[in-house]
């Protein structure tokens, strides 16, 4: 019997359908309730973000502690007004006058509790005297981004006449590049175009948008909630939403194209429902489950801000799998065999299979050796350049150029060296009064190391446990220099220089932080990968119950990943077409986004290989041999596959609309990841590999097949 053939599975995806179907008025009404009731509160009680990636046992961790504890006056944001008069200079008395009504402007403004202006001491004009800054102290951390905008504007308005004003810092950065913005609404209407264009018809399209954005907006709202038990980083709420609205779509793809086939062949709505919510939600449970899995394997980095991010778009994909196996038949009851209504000229197409994809899947499996190593080659080739990724996070000098931060980069580095955005900040516990006279040699050995370029007078706390003081490097936050230069002083000059004095020294700072945190990705990726691949072959196994399918679905996205940040190395690090895709300068990748493309790459990916795989099981279960089977499998599966990868693309592909460095990153990543997965990966690679098995295919060992689950 044709496998594709609406039969009345049992089971209680079938009795769900059926359910769905039969009280769609019930199911539509309580989605629609449930949804307003959801966002009302999502919206009305949502809480605020938390950037704060320190925390954990790294060493800017323990600093940052001292910090807090010793000199709560430094616990809020910090901003850094950048200030270039030339060729008067800043001691000129007219630019003096104009600089104090600055400072004055900053002081008045709400959370700032201190402002330094540039002449209260050393160090704070240049030699030369054309360059400036002062320093303000917030109470916040992070500061209202409201605010941090007036700020903005008001420096602009100030610059003029020779003087030029401009405001640098992280708070600086969240405000002018931030998340999101024009790019969801890019990314839902190029992901319409593209349903639209796969079926051909309004309704079709606009009741498969309908069900994924219930399930978006549902996910997000309980983010929103969950903010206060889980505080999240403000990227979360992106995350989710891109990783919502590209599954959200692909899984009521998968449901209204089985749909469609039924009907094409001319069974009744209910049983066509049913059939499609028991077998394609079938595999859209299992992706989805293997989503939220890999995303919940963030746990073993063991940051807490990331494992909020893993929930928050755990959450959003759960709702996704439940919208398309409930609100989605109730949808489909609605539209009944109308789903082509409104139907556009020359889009679209019903039949269930693509004569092109089984001719295509007939020459790779008359050459499977050929496929596999060509295909091999070129997603190796493109792995080959992840070995040299660098981490680290954006700052003022990766923002746009016409931005305000920039300029202030562009200003400190012009008057005190490109070291000046990249401050150490050393924080040296002091157990005793005679243990503090050790923090001046300490200051000596770091202001002579090699890399140093300036080092500021140290300040004791006014309990006298602590003294802190800054060290600047000479080169940039996104020199790799750097780092290196921090690993030498907490390796070497710093331990040789107290030894013995008693002091407890760490060194800090958002430069330190960042560093430290690039460290931990590095140290706990590997743990990452072993666990979700780990989780996930199991959840294969038990749908597709085949060692040799689970094992190659996991090599294959494993192929997948390492190509994905190769393009990303070449791109952000090495400047290929960067300028061309909104990429301002070249610098090291961030450092969350390596550990968000692996886990929702193999998730996405999985989703692919549960939708082809079962389709081919289907057929080869129906009697078919394996060579048939995967023919007819690819050629009924190749164009909801093609179609839902090209919605992912231009999905993740929109977000270089926005003006983050961060997020251009983790989009363009899982869009050139998704696009591979989709071509070489399911049009080649895995044809070869499974004409190469043969039966070995199905092999699954009678022990295990006891022990798994039944699907």
């Amino acid at each position: 019997m044709d496998p594709s053939e609406p039969t009345r599975p049992g089971g209680r995806l079938a009795r769900l359908g059926r359910f769905c179907y039969r009280r769609r008025r019930l199911v539509l009404t309580a989605w629609v309730i449930g949804l307003l009731v959801l966002l009302l509160a999502g919206f009305r009680f949502k809480a605020p973000p938390d950037n704060d990636f320190t925390g954990g046992r790294s060493e800017s961790a323990y600093a940052q502690n001292l910090i807090k504890q010793h000199f709560p006056e430094r616990q809020g944001s910090s901003l850094v007004l950048a200030i270039r008069a030339a060729p008067a200079g800043l001691a000129d008395p007219g630019v003096r006058r104009r600089v104090d009504a600055m400072v004055t402007t900053l002081e008045q403004a709400p959370h700032i509790t201190a402002v330094r202006s540039p002449y209260a001491g050393p160090g704070q004009i240049s030699q030369d005297g054309t360059v400036g800054f002062a320093t303000a102290q917030s109470d916040q951390n992070p500061m209202n981004t409201a605010e941090v905008k007036h700020l903005i504007s008001q420096t602009k308005a100030a610059s003029g006449s020779g003087v030029t004003f401009a405001l640098g810092g992280a708070d600086v950065v969240t405000a002018e590049t931030p998340y999101g913005g024009s790019s969801d609404a890019i990314g839902g209407l190029a992901a319409m175009l593209v349903i639209l264009i796969a079926f051909g018809s309004l309704l079709a399209m606009g009741l498969t948008m309908l069900a994924a954005l219930f399930g978006i907006g549902s996910g997000l709202a309980l983010i929103f909630l969950l903010g206060h038990p889980i505080p999240a980083p403000s990227f979360s709420p992106l995350v989710a939403t891109l990783l919502g609205l590209g599954v959200g779509i692909d899984y009521a793809l998968f449901i209204v194209t089985r749909y469609r086939e039924g009907l094409a062949d001319g069974h009744e709505p209910e049983r066509v429902v049913v059939v499609a919510t028991a077998r394609a939600g079938r595999s859209v449970l299992f992706a989805g489950a293997t989503v939220v899995i890999a995303m919940l394997g963030l746990i073993v980095v063991q940051q807490r801000l990331l494992n909020a991010t893993a929930v928050a778009a755990s959450v959003t994909v759960l709702m996704t799998m439940i919208t398309a196996v409930t609100l989605l038949p109730a949808l489909l009851g609605f539209a009944g065999r109308g789903i082509d209504r409104f139907k556009l000229p020359y889009l679209g197409r019903t039949g269930s299979r693509s004569p092109m994809a089984e001719r295509w899947a007939r020459v790779i499996q008359r050459r499977p050796v050929t496929g596999l190593v060509a295909g091999a080659s070129i997603m190796i080739l493109l792995t080959i350049p992840a070995l040299s990724m660098r981490l680290s996070f954006e700052d003022n000098s990766t923002e746009p150029h016409g931005t305000g931060g920039y300029l202030a980069y562009r200003i400190l580095s012009e008057g005190f060296g490109p070291g000046f955005n990249a401050p150490f900040v050393v924080v040296a516990e002091v157990p005793s009064p005679g243990a503090a006279a050790a923090v001046g040699p300490l200051v000596r050995a770091v202001a002579g190391t090699p890399g140093v370029a300036a080092v500021e007078p140290p300040e004791r706390s006014a309990d006298g446990a602590a003294e802190l003081f800054v060290a600047y490097p000479s080169t940039a936050h996104q020199d790799a220099a750097t780092p290196e230069l921090l690993d030498r002083l907490r390796g070497t000059v710093i331990p040789a220089s107290v030894a013995g004095t008693g002091l407890v020294v760490h060194v800090g700072g958002p430069t330190a932080g960042d560093t430290d945190f690039a460290s931990e990705v590095a140290a706990r990726l590997p743990w990452l990968i072993a666990t979700v691949i780990g989780l996930a072959l199991i959840l294969l196994l038990v749908l597709v119950r085949s060692v040799a399918i689970a094992i190659k679905a996991a090599v294959m996205t494993l192929l997948s990943v390492g190509a994905a940040f190769g393009v990303l190395v070449m791109i952000v690090q090495w400047g290929w077409l960067n300028r061309f895709l909104g990429f301002p300068t070249t610098a090291p990748v961030t450092a969350w986004v390596p550990l968000f493309i692996f886990p929702i790459l193999f998730g996405l990916s999985t989703d692919y290989e549960v939708f082809l795989v079962s389709r081919i099981r289907e057929e080869y279960d129906a009697g078919h041999d394996t060579r048939e089977a995967v023919a007819r499998g690819l050629s009924r599966t190749a164009r909801v596959i093609t179609a839902a990868a090209a919605i992912m693309v231009t999905v993740f592909l929109s977000v270089l609309a926005t003006p983050d460095i961060a997020v251009k990153e983790f989009g363009l990543g899982l869009a050139v990841a998704v696009f591979l997965d989709a071509t070489l990966v399911r049009m080649v690679l895995v044809p070869a590999i499974m004409e190469l098995l043969g039966k070995v295919n199905w092999w699954l060992p009678n022990w295990l097949d006891r022990v798994l689950p039944q699907a």
